[in-house]
């Protein structure tokens, strides 16, 4: 009796210990409670790396999301790769998994797993993420998968606790109240995470409703990645690890501008940061196609871009501007206003941030302040 009872808790304990996976490991049906679970990172005196065939990237200009810095990384399965588009998302197999989390540099001497306070830092120039995060100065929010089923994409929200071990599934998201720290200026905040369902205001991107990743796009990844061993052009390396087949030479496959790239043209920056923010809706089979405005970087008609095109439904969105885009005046159009805006009835993205994005509303502004050409009344 006392054998079996001995016997039966050594297995236990050894369950226990043996409880997360040791390698990645696809979940083809159920959803569990622990990130640990699916065995993408090992987190450990103060730093989360990937496990083997997670691999890191990063887009050309990212979402705004309250100034979060992201750490994207995607598994394939051994022996399969995503089949190359020019324009749409690529086109991934089942038992794909892409990971985006969300974290933020925090101040020196601080708790970074309780610090409410966080810091303003360059846009995916924090840390690059492909060994992994240094959590000493970081704050880990969330981190979000989506995971490509038989059926389709599905999203599922983990937030990461205060010791910065471990995050759970919130499948009915989460509100954490911050502190924004800009060059002395304080603002507070409150970041949200989606429940599963708001997920689909973003990732459900045509007349389907179906999930689809945003990111994982030609235009979007088509830029270098700072590396081990020096920095690579993204569809190149993807491709020759096997996760990427079809691509052409990156020279010839589309390519977004860096936002903040002083070297491109201003028309190349502010489109590639209207198409990565707002172009999931506003597209042609996006969620806002009845607006009639277009923003993705393929649409070149400056009517569906905005231009002296007046609004179907904005409601008092407008701030009694008539026009979306009223070339030369940024103060008389609508997109400049709803993009400074914080208030929840007004703003745009409706979804995904609480904060204004000081740097990219002087982006448009700019842009709109250069364009030639005037609106008659009634156009």
């Amino acid at each position: 009796m006392i054998r079996a009872l001995v016997t039966l808790m050594i297995a236990l304990a050894l369950g226990a210990c043996a409880s997360h996976p040791a390698a990645i490991t696809f979940h083809a049906n159920e959803n569990p409670e622990s990130l640990a679970d699916w065995g993408l990172f090992d987190v450990k005196d103060g730093h989360i790396a990937p496990r083997a065939g997670l691999v890191s990237y990063e887009l050309a200009t990212p979402l705004f999301s309250d100034y979060a810095q992201k750490w994207r990384a995607v598994f394939v399965p051994k022996g399969m790769s995503a089949h190359y588009d020019p324009v749409k998302t690529f086109d991934f197999p089942v038992g794909t998994i892409i990971a985006k989390t969300f974290y933020y540099a925090t101040p020196v001497g601080t708790a970074p797993g309780t610090s409410e306070h966080v810091l303003k830092v360059t846009p995916a120039g924090y840390q690059p993420g492909d060994k992994g995060l240094d959590l000493s100065h970081a704050r880990m929010i969330e981190t979000r998968l989506l995971v490509k089923r038989a059926d389709g994409w599905q999203a599922l929200p983990y937030v990461w606790n205060a010791e910065q071990t471990e995050a759970t599934l919130q499948r009915t998201g989460a509100e954490i109240p911050l502190v924004f720290d800009d060059a002395g200026k304080s603002t507070r905040f409150t970041y949200t995470v989606p429940n599963v369902n708001q997920c689909a205001g973003c990732h459900a991107t045509d007349r389907t409703k179906a999930l689809m990743p945003i990111g994982p796009k030609a235009r979007h990844l088509n830029r270098d990645f700072p590396g081990i061993g020096g920095d690579i052009n993204q569809l190149t390396r993807l491709t020759k690890i096997g996760y990427l087949s079809g691509a052409p030479s990156p020279a010839t496959a589309p390519r977004d501008a860096r936002f903040t790239d002083l070297t491109a043209s201003i028309d190349a920056r502010a489109r590639a940061y209207l198409d990565i923010n707002c172009a999931h809706c506003h597209s042609a089979t996006g969620p806002a196609r009845v607006s009639g405005l277009w923003l993705d970087s393929p649409t070149i008609d400056m009517r569906k871009l905005g231009t002296c095109k007046p609004p179907i439904a904005a409601g008092t969105g407008t701030g009694n501007r008539v026009y979306s885009i009223v070339p030369g005046h940024p103060e008389q159009s609508i997109m400049a206003y709803r993009l400074e805006s914080d208030d929840p009835g007004e703003m745009m993205p409706e979804n995904g941030r609480s904060l204004t994005h000081a740097e990219g509303v002087a982006l448009i502004k700019q842009w709109i302040a250069g364009l030639k050409g005037g609106c008659e009344a009634g156009a």
